[in-house]
């Protein structure tokens, strides 16, 4: 499990008005460290020329920073000279490789563009002042070609993408015994011939698209090299611009011997999602620092310059098959509870469960259905955590109210659904789904004394009181375990968003929960996409709030991921799990009601022990422990803060 942290500074370069080579973009940023000095190569795309290119002509320009995040001196570096470049010069890849600085481009040789005028160049300079040369490379349509920053058996290595514009495109591994061959076109001719020997295939599916991304970091692990995932970019769908990454065997660069199961960054941010055009990230460099920290340099939107930092050994550790270690571990003793034939009001499922360690136990308020699909509360107890010590045999929370009666088809859904418990001071609030098996979902909220609660005087529990608006389906309610700023913090949800509202008052008889501050909402591409929701309510820790949330995928598989926090302002995230940190492996989660769910209402902290108890499939409960400790260090690690 791993994160990724946005720069605080993005964008890092954006365009400037009253510079006509820089006016429209600035984008696809390739990084080079000279001491303490990084020079940042970019491609700056420049005003229309309504006689040569009334799109504009890209030319790339270079900044210089010394803390890698704050760029100045923006200068033209590389502009049109040559023939076979004179419509623009695109997306440099920089590397320092022997003495000299070797930096490949995208050549536009003529117009309107296509394959036999878009190839790859490449400029040297000694200095990175002066471009000393500059050559064509390939003979055939290519793009995105980077240089290895060493040899590799002996062997000067580089990587590009063959074909980019007349797909199918390969990614491949180019070797030489000097830089001079890389500008012969007899070199190029038997390469190409035997061009799928050298082919490096990440596709997932054929109507993806892939692109060679950041020059590769040596690691001891292996090349790890960031490229350009594009689903769904042939033959329909949402297409997806995500940033991916490969781990190459260090001495057999073709052989693939690590990867990403998915993006680790899609767009998000605002600045990703609108520009020249829009939902881009794309990345283009890529450095690694002595504290294991890895900066991904990348283009938004095909407007500006960004960088995220994520984690080298979080990364790897997930890359590598050898290395994977399951975070979260489900106990032995799982399912912990299952149907009762005989109860009639859950003999069919018991699920999601709300959770609460009060008075040296565990106490479960878990959803249950029986024949006539009515969901009601159940109870049960546990002294260690896993082992179930009681079992009520009748539900303690039933449907009591008009907006939670069954209307309509008898054998439908309704009910209370998927409780949420919360202990502000002597109370303890439950926030449940009501439906009534016609109207939207709305969430409902009612209280009941700890003392109560304790001694199981279940008659107790207040009137439930509707908190979300009419005609709006919510689900996936909680409220903050304490006031902040001395409102009460209400998380809910409204498709897709997950959201919050600050409530000076739990009264709702006259007023409903009246705004949808964004806290999180669906990533595109990846295990989120569809749908996201609180698991139990945050639990407060000294690096912020922990929210175990749910994910829905476009298979409709539900899992896990976590977020951290602010402590004094949790509208606002710290960070979030690029991966999932659970999900649905065993039988009992893969087959039941429904298929391929794992669904969390409730989680407790013991020592450095996280429970977090689920539905598994809507059919049976199980409990899944993770350190603390170690959940909050991939969430937080020292080298990000």
């Amino acid at each position: 499990m791993y994160v990724i942290k946005r720069g605080s500074h993005n964008p890092l370069i954006a365009p400037l008005t009253d510079r006509p080579w820089e006016s429209r973009a600035t984008f696809n940023p390739s990084p080079v460290r000279s001491g303490t000095m990084t020079h940042l190569l970019y491609r700056a795309l420049g005003s229309p020329d309504v006689l040569v290119a009334p799109g504009g002509i890209s030319t790339i320009g270079k900044a210089l920073s010394m803390d890698g995040e704050h760029f100045q001196n923006r200068r033209q570096f590389i502009v049109p000279q040559e023939p076979w470049e004179k419509y623009g010069c695109e997306d440099p890849r920089v590397t320092f490789f022997e003495g000299q600085y070797v930096i490949f481009y995208t050549a536009l040789g003529g117009v309107p563009f296509g394959p036999g005028n878009i190839k790859v160049a490449a400029a040297l300079s000694k200095d990175l002042e002066h471009i000393d040369e500059k050559h064509l490379i390939t003979p055939f349509n290519a793009k995105a070609m980077t240089l290895f920053p060493q040899r590799i058996g002996g062997k000067i290595t580089a990587v590009l993408t063959a074909h980019t514009d007349e797909p199918p495109a390969h990614i491949a591994i180019v070797q030489v015994d000097t830089l001079e061959e890389l500008w012969n076109p007899s070199f190029w001719e038997k390469w190409h011939a035997d061009m799928r020997e050298y082919t490096i295939n990440p596709l997932r599916f054929d109507h993806d698209h892939v692109e060679v991304g950041a020059p590769p970091i040596k690691t001891k692990s292996g090349w790890l090299m960031f490229y350009s995932y594009i689903q769904n970019y042939f033959g329909g769908g949402e297409r997806v611009y995500g940033i991916e990454a490969l781990l190459l065997d260090l001495k057999d660069p073709c052989q693939i011997i690590g990867r990403t199961k998915g993006p680790i960054m899609v767009p998000e941010d605002i600045y990703e999602k609108y520009g020249m055009v829009p939902d881009i990230v794309f990345p283009s460099g890529a450095l690694l620092h002595k504290n294991g920290r890895v900066d991904i340099y990348y283009g938004a939107a095909d407007t500006v310059c960004a960088r995220a930092s994520l984690n080298l050994q979080d990364l790897l550790n997930v890359m590598v098959p050898e290395r994977r270690i399951e975070l979260v571990l489900r106990a032995k003793e799982n399912p912990i509870l299952r149907p009762i034939e005989e109860h009639s009001w859950e003999k069919k499922a018991v699920f999601n469960s709300a959770a609460i360690d009060l008075g040296g136990s565990v106490h479960l308020l878990y959803r249950a259905m029986g024949d006539t699909n009515t969901s009601v509360i159940g109870y049960a107890s546990t002294k260690n955590g896993i082992k179930i010590n009681e079992r009520l045999p009748e539900a303690v929370y039933t449907p009591r109210e008009d907006f939670e009666m069954k209307k309509g088809n008898s054998n439908g859904n309704s009910g209370c659904e998927d409780p949420r418990i919360t202990k502000i001071g002597n109370t303890i609030y439950m926030a449940y789904t009501a439906f009534d098996g016609v109207n939207p979902t709305r969430v409902a909220l009612t209280s009941i004394s700890a003392k109560d609660f304790l001694e199981k005087r279940w008659d107790r529990w207040q009137k439930p009181q509707l908190i979300t608006p009419n005609n709006i389906n919510e689900k996936d309610t909680c409220l903050l375990p304490e006031k902040i700023g001395g409102q009460y913090m209400i998380f809910h949800r409204i498709d897709p968003q997950l959201c919050a509202d600050f409530v000076d008052t739990l009264d709702f008889s006259k007023s409903r929960l009246a705004r949808c501050i964004e806290i999180i909402g669906p990533r595109p591409g990846m295990w989120d996409s569809i749908k996201i929701g609180i698991a139990g309510p945050p639990i407060k820790t000294s690096k912020g709030w922990l929210l175990i949330y749910h994910g829905v995928s476009k298979t409709l598989t539900y899992r896990l991921g976590a977020v951290l926090l602010d402590l004094k302002n949790p509208s606002v995230v710290i960070s979030r799990t690029v991966d999932t940190i659970f999900e649905p492996s065993e039988s009992y989660e893969r087959v039941g009601q429904v298929p391929n769910v794992v669904f969390s209402c409730g989680m407790v902290v013991r020592g450095n022990t996280l429970h977090i108890y689920y539905g598994a499939a809507d059919t049976v409960i199980g409990v899944a422990r993770v350190s603390l400790k170690q959940l909050l260090k991939i969430l937080l690690p020292d080298n990000l803060q």
